[in-house]
Parts: structure tokens; sequence; C-alpha cells
């Protein structure tokens, strides 16, 4: 790895919030600098700079195309950049994607729950790739998150959408990683679920969690997050908090700001 500076993060066991472990991690959750990736003659992500200090949550904001998707495959090790480098939680990527992924939770855009197998079967097979030691005890937590311990033997394809998206998120927090990554975790939900699934971002938040959030809606960035980038052709083109971004470009809402960032 080549930082050289370095803290100790306590993180607190959710289930047993009296136990805490510490991992000696970089200062920043998220690094990326100069970082390119190219699909052949079109460049999706193109000198990438973006920091994510830990403990804050990050909404990540642009068009279709701007190069969200293609930045959070690069974090979760499904692509490798071109150029430039990438930490997560002091792992340098690609060289140490399995060691960075186990520190961290993601769900996805696209619903890729295994639809052949149980409720409960879903979690246990993502608890052991995570190596938690106790798996029943993990499965135990990700359904009463989701709450869908009534459904833990049914089969997936028997759950409404709703369901679903509560699976998806409690598979990725069940071993309480230290960041999390949410590829417009909302897309597609009703106001009520969508609202209830801000109440579970915002408990992890309290809990000091690191949080890197895509979305389209404007409103749940805002409402979520401490920390926005607006992104477009693979560069960030501004960053800050809501109410600093409205005044650095002189507008109303954070609608204003994203069709006066985007057209610049």
């Amino acid at each position: 790895m080549s930082f050289s500076l370095y803290a100790c993060l306590k993180i607190r066991n959710v289930r047993s919030p009296s136990v805490e472990y510490v991992v000696s991690v970089a200062v920043a959750a998220i690094e990326l600098h100069g970082v390119v990736k190219r699909f052949g003659p079109i460049t999706a992500v193109d000198g990438l700079d973006l920091e994510v200090p830990q403990g804050i949550c990050l909404g990540l904001l642009g068009p279709n195309g701007a190069g969200k998707s293609t930045t959070m495959r690069m974090l979760t090790g499904q692509a490798r950049q071109d150029e430039g480098t990438i930490h997560v939680l002091g792992h340098d990527l690609p060289a140490e994607s399995k060691e960075a992924r186990a520190l961290m939770g993601v769900v996805p855009q696209l619903d890729n729950l295994d639809v052949d197998v149980t409720v409960e079967d879903n979690l246990a097979v993502f608890a052991r790739l995570y190596r938690v030691r106790d798996v029943k005890a993990a499965v135990d937590y990700g359904l009463n998150l989701a709450r869908l311990d009534g459904r833990r033997r049914d089969a997936v394809d028997q759950l409404s959408g709703g369901m679903r998206r509560r699976l998806l998120l409690a598979r990725a927090l069940m071993h309480e990683p230290a960041l999390v990554i949410l590829d417009e975790p909302t897309a597609g939900v009703d106001f009520e679920l969508r609202l209830e699934l801000w109440a579970y971002i915002r408990r992890l938040h309290s809990l000091g969690t690191t949080i890197l959030l895509t979305t389209h809606y404007l409103e749940e960035a805002e409402e979520l997050c401490e920390d926005i980038a607006l992104i477009r052709g693979g560069r960030v083109l501004a960053r800050d908090s809501a109410p600093r971004l409205r005044e650095a470009f002189a507008a109303d809402s954070l609608a204003d700001v994203y069709v006066k960032a985007m057209a610049s």
C-alpha cells in the first residue's frame, strides 16, 4: 500500500453495542486520483479525482453516462481502471479488491438476488462469502433488519418488489461494513418504501458508517447527504454541501444547481 497517513477506526457492533473492534485504515475511506476508464473509443471516466472521508454520506449526482456506475464498479472490484490510483479503506485496487470488498457492503442498482433459493439462503450465502463467524446470527440480524423473518423460508420470487429491495439492503449490511455503496437504492420504489429506506440509511450514517450514494432523486441527496458531488463526463464539476452549492451557483434549489452545473 502507498499510504503514509493512517488512523484507527472504531467500529461498533450493531448487534452488540458494547462490543467495538478497531481497524487500522487510511484517513480517507475512498481515494481516487487521476482515474481513467475506457471502453474502446469511449472514455467513461476521465481523470477522476474524488476523496471520501470516513463517516460521511456523499451523494454522487449526474446524468446517465456521467461515469457514476463505472466508478462504482471500479470501487467494488468489478472493473479495473486504465489509469490512476484507487484506494478503499487502506487497500489498493484492483490488487487488494478482495480485502477491500470484505469491509464494504454494496446495494446494486439492479436486483441480483438468487430467485431459485429462499430468503434465508440468500443471506446465508453472502454471510459465508464475507466470512462471518456466526452465520446464523448474521442471517437473523439481516432478516430482522429487512422485517422478513416471517418469510425466511419463502423463495425470493414470492416477494414483492419492496421486500426484495429491503432484502438487498439487509444483505449488504448484515456483516456491519465500514463502507456502504448504494447505487440508486430507491429507484423504482414507491414513496412509502423510499422513506423507509431513507430511515435505514440515516441510521447507518448515525453509526459512523461511510456511505457513497448515487441517485437521480435530488431531494434524496439533499435529505441524506452532507456532501454532494456533481459529475459529468467522468469528472467532478462541483462538490460541497447543498446549501453551499446553492450559494455558489446563485440557485434557489439543488435542481437549479444541477441544471447550471451540467450546462457549464
